[in-house]
């Protein structure tokens, strides 16, 4: 082979793979993950309806106790919707279905004192965000009984939207429902 050959070989090989990293590098700059907000506030309407604990680690009272396992679920709004006490009807369905983002499910264990818990941690969960567009938010780490402190939690992941998202919540409890379902604002504040 000619060495005119294959210096053309050569630079039709360069600009091959020159045309190939810009298509990917456009590619990763323009995912999903790109497109999330630095910070997202939130408030979440837990129906107390929907909150289920296992029935071995219980109170004399049937309250769960520390390491009682639970799972609930509840509703995602726009920042500045709820009061502390509202959100959920007596029948479970939201007080502002117009407004609802998405749902709120979240698991975990309740620790400290369980729902006798009258300061600091009471639970350690997994909460899941889910949109109504089918993106997702997940946080792990401790939730507080005490009104209106914040208290930071890992985003371990999303998808749609918020894949791959990183960096820190804050949740504040503001009350309970009448259901004794909990009133949140959740602070998501990404990683860049």
């Amino acid at each position: 082979m000619s060495l005119n050959r294959v210096l053309r070989s050569l630079a039709f090989v360069v600009i091959i793979m020159a045309v190939a990293g810009g298509i990917i590098a456009q590619v990763q700059a323009s995912g999903p993950e790109q497109d999330a907000p630095a910070n997202l506030t939130l408030q979440v309407a837990e129906d107390g309806n929907r909150f289920i604990f296992d029935d071995g680690q219980l109170f004399p009272d049937g309250l769960p106790n520390y390491g009682s396992a639970f799972v609930t679920q509840g509703y995602v709004y726009p920042e500045g919707t709820l009061n502390g006490t509202n959100g959920v009807l007596p029948n479970g369905e939201p007080e502002f279905p117009d407004q609802v983002l998405g749902e709120w499910t979240c698991y975990g264990w309740m620790i400290g004192e369980g729902a006798h818990t009258t300061t600091g941690q009471w639970v350690i969960s997994t909460q899941v965000y889910q949109f109504s567009d089918g993106s997702m938010l997940i946080t792990d780490g401790f939730e507080l009984v005490d009104f209106d402190v914040p208290l930071a939690r890992a985003i371990t992941g999303g998808t749609g939207t918020y894949r791959g998202a990183t960096g820190e919540m804050v949740q504040t409890l503001h009350g309970f429902t009448e259901q004794m379902g909990v009133n949140l604002t959740v602070e998501f504040q990404f990683d860049e």
